[in-house]
């Protein structure tokens, strides 16, 4: 039998029917065979996804000429790299496997995160080559190093071994459901749990965002760029300014929605709340204003403005629901502000 070599593709495969057998075809059509394929990458505003294959290329064929064949087909291809035959192990079985050692050692989660995303750890402090990242751990920077981009959906799945590595840590110091953590069940019967956000949440909130439709995106930054630049994703998060209350699966495993509160000025805190299209008309909206209103209440906070699309208006009602009386809306410019008066809280 011919040697072979394994070869990491990233293409950029459209959401319409037959476009992965158009894939496999211009593959096989350069003599190639594709051993797995699995979703690295968040749908684009045509809905587009990054998808990650590795291909055996046998002995005398040029990788390049893969690349060719598919994009032929009208495919884009964004990576082809070198890998080796220990990635051709389940994705899945991998990750479980990973979990299963950051349980029994929550120190181990720096290795298991490098581990899954096919990265190296490198020093913050010298420079590398490549593509870096660097998630935070608590007090602690975790950098990474690999010789192709991470992406969002990667970063958020890093983000959940991190998270149950940080309960692990925490368990004696704060039990889940105390002060900071509540399980809340929506109408529908589904569960969510809310929460502080940590500057450590940025992957999973970054994942959150790239999930959401244009449309969303929009309502929320009045942008509908699939990519929160730094200074957006802090301020989501409410790094330096304020606080966020973000709501996530139960399992930890991913973002949902987030609400972000501003530090009161003059009696005023701003607010913006960002809810993934699945999770929308199920009560999480609601949920997640009500615990923003309380947490603005406490603060100081007198009452609650925000700025929305002409088309996001909707937004009042969240806020009727959530409790707050006579919510009003204003247009200045293209823009409405909301105002919202907050109860105060009561003494003893």
């Amino acid at each position: 039998m011919n040697d072979v070599a394994l070869w990491r593709l990233h293409v950029e495969l459209e959401d319409r029917p037959g476009r992965l057998g158009e894939l496999a075809t211009a593959i096989g059509g350069a003599g190639c065979n594709i051993l797995s394929l699995h979703v690295v990458g968040e749908p684009t505003d045509d809905g587009a996804v990054t998808d990650e294959l590795l291909v055996k290329v046998p002995e005398g064929t040029d990788p390049a000429a893969v690349v060719a064949s598919v994009e032929q087909a009208g495919i884009p291809c964004t990576l082809l790299v070198r890998a080796d035959a220990t990635e051709l192990a389940d994705p899945a079985t991998t990750a479980l496997a990973l979990a299963r050692m950051v349980a029994a050692d929550p120190g181990s989660a720096p290795r298991a995160v490098a581990t899954m995303l096919r990265a190296q750890l490198v020093d913050p402090a010298i420079d590398q080559p490549g593509h870096v990242h660097t998630l935070r751990v608590g007090t602690q920077q975790l950098r990474l190093s690999r010789a192709w981009p991470f992406t969002a959906t990667e970063l958020s799945r890093a983000a959940a071994l991190l998270e149950l590595a940080a309960q692990l840590s925490l368990r004696g110091d704060q039990q889940p459901g105390g002060e900071d953590q509540q399980i809340v069940a929506l109408p529908d019967g589904s569960q969510v749990r809310l929460r502080t956000a940590t500057p450590t949440d940025g992957p999973l909130v970054a994942a959150l965002h790239a999930r959401c439709s244009p449309a969303t995106r929009r309502a929320r930054f009045l942008s509908p760029t699939p990519q929160l630049r730094q200074e957006e994703l802090d301020e989501l998060l409410g790094i330096g300014s304020g606080q966020a209350i973000l709501a996530v699966t139960v399992d930890g495993g991913s973002a949902v929605g987030i609400v972000t509160l501003s530090d009161p000025d003059l009696g005023v805190s701003r607010f913006g709340v960002l809810v993934e299209d699945a999770w929308q008309g199920r009560g999480l909206g609601t949920a997640l204003m009500r615990r923003a209103a309380e947490r603005a209440a406490a603060a100081g906070a007198a009452e609650l403005t925000g700025v929305v699309r002409p088309d996001g208006v909707g937004v009042t009602r969240l806020l009727r629901r959530a409790g707050m009386l006579r919510p009003s809306a204003e247009m200045v410019g293209d823009e409405v502000h909301l105002h919202a008066h907050l109860a105060p809280v009561p003494v003893g």
